[in-house]
């Protein structure tokens, strides 16, 4: 009886390995990968023979589509991410494609008829790149430049590290360090002073230890693109929740992050842009850059201004968060908020925590009350013509939104929560960095008449 269920079961072990192609008999060897290859999707394509499902997944995930389902405080259940937020570094992906696109995991998105549904146009090398070679057009909708040898890299494939993460998430804003303020290049090798997790001589976790990872979903999102809460990741996924030897300080953890105490300052390799001025564009006047050699004016973005060391911006933080969506209506005598958190001292769900706060001023319709998406790049766009009525004109059809035809300028502003650069316990806040006559905190900001300490 066993002798017969065994030629059944090697039968079918038999037909099932003639389905698979020979490419793939040798448990993924990569080093066998036959070329040459023209272009990215012609990776791609063998790199389906074996791995179909796992480009199924991709397409699943948010790296992929740039937008989530998710419930919105006030907004009710909408799709949200990346692809249809408005912020005020270059303020919107639509009608901008090629130049924000050369981030995206895929080949080719160059405008709104872009094919999800393609599999050839998943984008396997950069995420698995180990060479350190492969690189990406910055204004290619996520092409790769020729100078590639994708024959070499696919052949050297493996798992995801900080260089290849970086590669796009350290450049957010248009540029290294622009954007979050507490993720840019320092932290490829950086020192133990400026991250315990990521350094050599501390922890020198991957990214991908924290952001824990299944079927090619990451752990973690970005407040401004998950404001429902949505795969948020947090200290104690590793941590206890109450880790300290000091009863005294495991009894603020109930109202206080991690981070708060743990990431005293941020942008302390390099500066971070907080302040960026879009209406002073434009003007012929030579490029400008601060103390550190940081650009604070070009013709193309207009003004800017960097700053380094920074204390954070702290506030109430329930998971939630608010946001402006396209088309919402704004006071054009206050400033607009993009993305702020939300939270208050009394609610139980909700921590103090670490901010950067990015400071803008942008374009908005006079007449329908809402922020533009201008068009910037490309044929007709800003960078071509110099002309922001024309830029909202197209910017604002790509988005199927009313242009009035007259525009003005509105100060922004948006919350970027700090979670990274981690410094070394012995550089963690003590009492008096919070409490007392020189203590950082705006309590009466937070909810308390005076410091809770005196």
């Amino acid at each position: 009886m066993h002798t017969q269920i065994d030629r059944i079961l090697t039968a079918a072990i038999l037909f099932a390995a003639l389905l698979v192609p020979a490419s793939c008999w040798a448990a993924y060897d990569h080093s066998k990968i036959e070329g040459p290859f023209a272009s990215g999707p012609e990776v791609t394509k063998a790199c389906l023979e074996c791995h179909e499902n796992e480009a199924m997944d991709v397409m699943k995930t948010s790296h992929w589509t740039w937008t989530v389902d998710q419930e919105v405080p006030g907004k009710g259940k909408i799709q949200r991410g990346k692809k249809n937020v408005i912020n005020n570094f270059c303020v919107s992906v639509s009608s901008n494609w090629p130049r924000c696109t050369s981030c995206h995991i895929g080949y080719g998105w160059k405008d709104d008829t872009f094919d999800f549904t393609d599999r050839t146009k998943v984008d396997c090398l950069v995420c698995h790149d180990t060479t350190g070679t492969y690189k990406k057009i910055p204004t290619g909708a996520g092409m790769p430049v020729e100078e590639v040898d994708l024959l070499n890299v696919a052949r050297k494939v493996g798992e995801p590290s900080r260089q290849t993460c970086g590669a796009c998430h350290f450049y957010g804003g248009g540029g290294d360090r622009v954007k979050h303020g507490d993720l840019d290049s320092s932290l490829l090798d950086p020192p133990e002073s400026l991250d315990v997790h990521m350094s050599a001589d501390g922890e020198n976790m991957s990214c991908q230890n924290c952001h824990d990872t299944s079927n090619h979903q990451i752990k973690g999102n970005a407040l401004v693109v998950s404001p429902g809460g949505f795969n948020h990741l947090e200290c104690t996924s590793c941590h206890d929740a109450k880790p300290h030897s000091e009863g005294r300080i495991n009894n603020h953890m109930s109202k206080v992050a991690c981070q708060t105490c743990h990431i005293p300052t941020f942008a302390r390799e390099f500066p971070t842009k907080v302040y960026w001025d879009w209406s002073t564009a434009g003007e012929d006047r030579d490029p400008e850059s601060d103390e550190n050699g940081m650009p604070i004016y070009h013709k193309m973005k207009g003004s800017f201004r960097w700053e380094k060391n920074i204390v954070p911006t702290y506030a109430w933080y329930s998971g939630q968060a608010g946001v402006y969506t396209l088309g919402d209506k704004i006071n054009p005598d206050e400033t607009a908020r993009l993305s702020w958190p939300m939270g208050q001292r009394e609610d139980n769900n909700s921590k103090l925590y670490p901010f950067k706060v990015m400071e803008g001023r942008q374009q908005y319709d006079v007449k329908n009350l809402t922020l533009i998406v201008p068009k910037l790049f490309g044929k007709d766009g800003y960078w071509k013509t110099y002309d922001w009525n024309q830029a909202a004109k197209l910017g604002m059809e790509s988005v199927d939104l009313p242009y009035s035809g007259e525009f003005g300028w509105i100060n922004t502003i948006m919350y970027w929560k700090i979670n990274h650069m981690v410094a070394p316990a012995e550089d963690a806040l003590g009492c008096l960095d919070c409490h007392g006559d020189k203590g950082r905190m705006n309590w009466e900001a937070l909810g308390y008449e005076k410091d809770p300490m005196n």
